[in-house]
């Protein structure tokens, strides 16, 4: 429990607090972030939170919280919340759905990428005021000659690549992306393939977009599994004989039924862990990370 020095009695005291009145970064009506933190609610304690928007493909940037550890929660649409695990030097990858949470621990290196429109995750730190150390500033900042230097690169071809970072991205692609019609470019895209339902976000035929389009359908299909799933339920609830448990089946008993019911669910957390590790296997995220033209020295 975080020791509080909050006087109580002070007239300044504030126990409530609107987050639209303090949105910390805006790209555009879809893709912005809302911010809380003891500045705006000052009997908060050691807790903090983002309340960010997304739409299809867009990215929180690579970043770390030196600070706090992050819990992702998901309100609605669909993420992937990617880490680096400094231990195993590890990539991970962890799809989320509406009410779905993923950890990011304290310092370490990730990023969240939307996978559905009107995206909505609340991310919860245990930090008052959450520090943010991100990959565009890393990567503007850091002098092109040490980059090239330090890793054995093409002086020119680093310079070229970070060119068009000038300020901290937060939210990507940025909206003056040369790019914006084969990274950003839903509304383009949808345009001239109205029939593609956000599918082919990426270039067509392209490894990227190979792996996003699986990356949807797998969303999808597990979406439509569990859809399915409830409504058998249901259906089989209302096909129960309302007078007699076991009148259509006496031979059954509660303790039968309660193994079956044990069993129906452990499949479907067989079938979710499944779904899950296929999506852990896509390489598309990591070649994100290594991003921004490193793949090509």
């Amino acid at each position: 429990m975080a020791v509080s020095y909050m006087d109580f009695t002070s007239p300044s005291v504030r126990y409530t607090y609107d987050l639209n009145n303090n949105q910390i970064f805006k790209k555009d009506n879809q893709n912005y972030i809302n911010s809380l933190s003891v500045k705006e609610l000052n009997t908060l304690g050691n807790a903090s939170l983002l309340d960010i928007h997304l739409s299809t493909g867009n990215v929180v940037e690579p970043h770390t919280h030196q600070n706090a550890s992050e819990l992702v929660y998901v309100i609605s649409g669909a993420a992937i919340v990617s880490i680096i695990n400094p231990f195993t030097k590890e990539l991970l990858n962890f799809p989320v759905l509406p009410g779905q949470v993923a950890l990011v621990p304290q310092g370490w290196w990730h990023y969240e990428m939307a996978t559905a429109d009107n995206t909505h995750l609340l991310a919860i730190f245990d930090a008052p005021v959450p520090e943010f150390i991100p990959g565009s500033d890393l990567f503007r900042l850091t002098p092109a000659n040490v980059f090239a230097h330090t890793y054995c690169l093409d002086e020119a071809k680093v310079k070229e690549t970070f060119a068009p970072i000038t300020d901290t991205i937060v939210i990507g692609p940025p909206k003056n992306c040369m790019h914006q019609g084969e990274v950003q470019g839903q509304t383009m895209h949808q345009q001239q393939h109205p029939s593609h339902h956000n599918q082919h976000y990426y270039h067509q035929g392209s490894p990227v977009n190979r792996d996003y389009e699986l990356l949807q359908q797998q969303q999808q299909q597990y979406q439509q599994q569990q859809q399915q799933q409830l409504f058998q339920q249901q259906f089989q609830a209302q096909e129960q004989p309302q007078h007699g448990a076991y009148a259509a089946d006496p031979q059954r008993t509660q303790a039968q039924e309660q193994e079956q019911l044990r069993s129906q669910q452990q499949l479907r957390e067989q079938e979710r862990q499944q779904f899950i590790q296929q999506q852990q296997q896509l390489p598309f995220l990591q070649r994100q990370l290594i991003g921004n033209g490193w793949d090509q020295f």
